[in-house]
């Protein structure tokens, strides 16, 4: 069944498209030659994952995702945690590629699921493959990711258990063509079909504003509802066409974070104009966003630059420097792993950089830019 886009009206889109355009490109153009320009991107990954999750209602904390990212977990991760990170390497994934790789064949697959991996964990990006998987708890990634599974499974049983309760008429198992768990995936919706649906989306608005066909495959995947586990991957997959087409080339757009100063009743709209017109503010809202926190990182870093005067050519607080601006918060343990100094080394650093503690806790301390 083909997806209708329907009747758009030029009148009232075409203001909104102009302006998410211009805001985008401008925080592209501003991103091309910015010496801070990794360092955004990587604080945004940790941004735009946590929306995510907010999202669908479920609240994952900046410093709790920034230290399982590390394998410094101060408790047992989530559920919501490790989706949250599958977000997170999901964007890093995309970014690590060619420009193309994401809406291809290959990518699509790999994405997806279909290239044997389950999407609701992600493939690790190439960094993650050269760290170490041990977290500090005793946990390795290769639990997390099984763990998400098992919740997906249970979540999967209640799902088809309410629906024989409740007297509906349940189809029988069948195997599965995809090789994938039968307890995990609900039979009777083809993801398949549905991916082709939203593909026919892209291919027909080829020839339509770029901002204005992100919009409309933002709406296409929510109605659509393509994956059954990782709804989160459409806009990962929009901001990757937009990085595609070039007009933000220098960085994976935020969408999740931009749609979450948008109403609920909004984002839900059932009129097609009014959810166009979220989706286009969406994309306004994340490029302001980014604007501005591109410019807050321009200033914190000729701030701490100042700090770095007339330093020994050996001195550790440049790289903490590079290590602040890259993350959200910092703990002792990452300056102690990342910097390869001692704990009190690693005080003695926070301390001439003058950073601002986040959590004033005695046992776990943090601390992010001022």
């Amino acid at each position: 069944m083909a997806y209708e886009i329907g009747e758009l009206s030029l009148k009232a889109l075409i203001g909104p498209v102009a302006r998410a355009t211009e805001a985008l490109a401008r925080l592209d153009e501003r991103l091309a030659r910015s010496p801070v320009r990794d360092g955004f991107v990587e604080r945004q990954h940790f941004a735009d994952a946590a929306a995510a999750l907010w999202l669908e209602g479920e609240l994952v904390h900046l410093e709790d995702l920034v230290l399982h990212d590390a394998h410094m977990d101060i408790r047992t991760p989530t559920h919501e945690l490790t989706r949250a990170h599958a977000v997170l390497r999901t964007r890093r994934r995309i970014v690590s590629q060619k420009p193309d790789w994401a809406l291809g064949r290959e990518g699509l697959r790999e994405l997806t699921g279909r290239g044997g991996q389950m999407p609701a964990v992600g493939p690790k990006s190439r960094q993650e493959e050269g760290a170490s998987a041990v977290e500090a708890d005793g946990r390795d990634d290769a639990e997390d990711d099984l763990l998400a599974e098992e919740f997906a499974e249970i979540d999967a049983v209640l799902a088809r258990s309410s629906k024989i309760l409740s007297g509906a008429d349940v189809p029988a198992r069948t195997p599965r063509s995809d090789d994938r768990p039968d307890l995990i995936y609900d039979l009777d919706w083809n993801e398949d079909e549905r991916l082709g649906e939203w593909q026919a989306v892209l291919a027909d608005t080829r020839e339509w504003p770029l901002v204005m066909r992100a919009a409309i495959l933002l709406g296409a995947w929510q109605n659509i509802e393509v994956l059954q586990h990782a709804t989160w991957l459409g806009p990962l997959l929009v901001a990757a066409l937009l990085r595609q087409e070039g007009i933000s080339a220098n960085h994976l757009a935020n969408l999740h974070l931009g749609a979450k100063n948008i109403p609920r009743e909004r984002r839900r709209a059932r009129d097609h104009d009014k959810h166009v017109l979220a989706s286009l503010d969406a994309i306004h809202d994340a490029a302001v966003a980014g604007l501005k926190e591109h410019d807050r990182l321009m200033l914190a870093k000729n701030q701490l630059e100042r700090r770095l005067r007339e330093r020994r050519a050996s001195s550790k607080l440049p790289d903490l420097v590079e290590l602040v601006l890259s993350r959200p918060v910092v703990s002792t343990g990452m300056i102690q792993d990342m910097l390869k100094v001692t704990k009190q080394g690693a005080l003695n650093l926070v301390g001439e950089l003058g950073l601002r503690e986040m959590t004033g806790r005695g046992r776990f301390r943090a601390w992010g830019l001022i």
